[in-house]
């Protein structure tokens, strides 16, 4: 028998190699939106030509697709053959792929292709990792000290995903083979360690493999992602693609195999989506808050970024070259919110439960999200800041409670498929969030832009017909430009007809104030839109956090029970 301090000691050797892979997937989810100005460059591609657009989304999201479909099977396999094998497994893929990464040698659009290749390979890793790195942490934490365990790690995945904005934007403009590069040490010595140190304390459960529902939810779930990534692209004259066939046989076809998929697990005997486990309230009630919340922060960065990189740094005397790397360090608040919030309500969480931490959490996200909508486009920086602060400490009151309420629920066989099915909701809510955002932003630009964008470039002697042009590409180009932060009006005007202005007209264009203060109203109205979804996200997932009823651990079922699987609601005695 292993002494108790040799157990607490192994729990905190897991939650630091945990956490360490969590860290480095979610730095690497958000690493490239700085990058990609230099990636491209480096590449020789000009991301807004016309037919580049689809490189740029599969760029972003090509990393998200793939965990967001991959973690329940990889979850699945860590009940069947081992939590830690299947970890590991995910580091060593990961760093290899990283090294690849960092060695790319092919240029043009085929070293895009490549790229977004490897970069989904990478993901192939970095849903190993997700998938049972919870199972795991679960696992050698007892229930009273799970909540901190699970906070910490769930903490450091989410302030993962901000750092790596200001990862990318340090090291990208140095040399963007760089942000591939610092992985891999990371990546060497987690494998290294995890290889050494973790061992499977875990119940393993041995199972046939369900391959039609294997296939079937891959398949749909791709094709989801996939429509809704084509469908905030242009078509056929519309600024979004939401009715192109293409985008719409996807989304049918990918829902109908996710409806086949619900079915066939309600009959197979080993499913690798235990739909059961919904039965649990604690479980279901936290996997809807925890979409919702996902949902209202997953569009919130990308917002950010093109509000600051493409009005707020340029009107505050930023070039555009540099808004990236600034965009990161003035969202750090969001970061020092969830590192201080997020760790204290997951202990606090391990004595009172749940519900009232997260459900204050999305209550207080909620009124950060109002409080932002009430800025003017051209904020001071210091109220900008403190509504950053307040939406990072409601995230992290919400994220480690929800997060250890839900592992706490699940049965022990079931910790690893419960963590993957935890985590493709909220890998999901991340793609879906940028359909959603990109759409509702798209939507408020496409009233007002192109009307004063055309009149702003006519005042300023650019031929009539070149001011409609430019007013008439889709709303999209635009939020690209400022995403990026490239000089949209230089980059679509070009070079030549820049030369044929007056000089004090070209350099006035392409500076530092046209643009933005010419788009501040037709991104106010897009903000309007955007951020009162978010407000909404907030408010179901708060009562969804509230309809989670009393403190919920798993009971062991009974010594001649141990073959099967107890998914009765079992509260702990003190209701609270």
């Amino acid at each position: 028998m292993v002494a108790a301090a040799d157990e607490r000691h192994y729990g905190w050797v897991v939650l630091s190699n945990t956490t360490l892979g969590v860290l480095m997937v979610t730095i690497n989810s958000s690493i490239l939106l700085i990058a990609l100005p230099d990636i491209f460059r480096g590449l020789g591609v000009n991301p807004l030509d016309a037919g580049n657009a689809s490189l740029l989304l599969w760029l972003m999201m090509g990393y998200l697709v793939v965990t967001a479909v991959l973690v329940v099977s990889f979850g699945r396999l860590g009940d069947m053959y081992g939590r830690v094998r299947m970890y590991n497994a995910g580091f060593a893929v990961f760093t290899i792929f990283s090294i690849l990464l960092t060695l790319t040698w092919m240029t043009g659009v085929a070293g895009v292709w490549w790229i977004i290749v490897l970069r989904v390979m990478q993901g192939v890793g970095g849903a190993l990792l997700m998938a049972n790195s919870n199972a795991i942490i679960t696992d050698a934490f007892p229930p009273d000290r799970r909540g901190l365990a699970l906070g910490l790690n769930q903490v450091a995945g989410i302030a993962g995903a901000f750092l790596g904005l200001i990862i990318g934007g340090v090291l990208a403009p140095i040399q963007w083979r760089l942000v591939f590069l610092v992985s891999v040490p990371f990546g060497l010595f987690g494998t290294w360690w995890a290889y050494r140190k973790l061992r499977d304390t875990g119940i393993r459960r041995h199972a046939s493999m369900d391959w039609w529902g294997n296939l079937t939810f891959a398949v749909g779930r791709i094709a989801v992602l996939v429509g809704i990534t084509y469908g905030i692209q242009p078509y056929a004259g519309h600024t979004m693609g939401w009715s192109s066939p293409l985008v719409l046989s996807a989304l049918i076809g990918g829902t109908a195999l996710l409806v086949a998929f619900c079915f066939i697990e309600t009959k197979v005997g080993e499913p690798m989506f235990h739909i059961d486990l919904f039965r649990i309230r604690a479980f279901s009630a936290g996997n809807l808050a925890s979409l919702m919340a996902a949902l209202g922060r997953g569009g919130l960065m990308f917002i950010l970024i093109i509000w600051l990189q493409g009005i707020w740094l340029p009107r505050h005397g930023y070039q555009f070259a540099s808004t990236p790397l600034w965009a990161g360090i003035f969202m750090l608040p969001i970061t020092l919110g969830f590192l201080v919030a997020g760790p204290v309500s997951g202990w606090l969480s391990d004595r009172f439960g749940a519900r009232p931490f997260a459900t204050s959490g999305m209550l207080v996200a909620a009124l950060s999200f109002v409080w932002l909508l009430l800025l003017p486009v051209n904020f001071s920086y210091w109220p900008f800041a403190a509504a950053l602060l307040l939406n990072g400490m409601g995230m992290g009151l919400f994220a480690s409670p929800n997060r250890a309420a839900i592992m706490n629920s699940l049965p022990p066989a079931q910790r690893g498929v419960g963590a993957g099915m935890s985590t493709t909701f909220q890998n999901a809510a991340m793609v879906l969030s940028i359909g959603i955002f990109f759409s509702l932003m798209i939507s408020g630009l496409s009233g007002s832009l192109p009307h004063a964008l055309s009149s702003g470039l006519v005042a300023h002697h650019v031929p009539a017909a070149s001011a409609e042009r430019i007013a008439a590409l889709p709303p999209v180009a635009v939020l690209f430009a400022s995403l990026l932060g490239y000089n949209p009006i230089q980059s679509l005007l070009g070079a030549r007809a820049l030369h044929q202005l007056p000089a004090a007209d070209a350099s006035y264009l392409t500076g530092r104030s046209f643009f933005p203060t010419l788009i501040s109203g037709p991104f106010s109205d897009g903000l309007v839109v955007a951020f009162g979804f978010a407000i909404a996200a907030c408010l179901v997932a708060a009562v969804a956090s509230w309809l989670r009823g009393g403190k919920y651990v798993h009971k062991e079922p009974p010594a001649d029970q141990a073959g099967s699987v107890a998914l009765e609601r079992v509260w702990d005695p003190v209701r609270r």
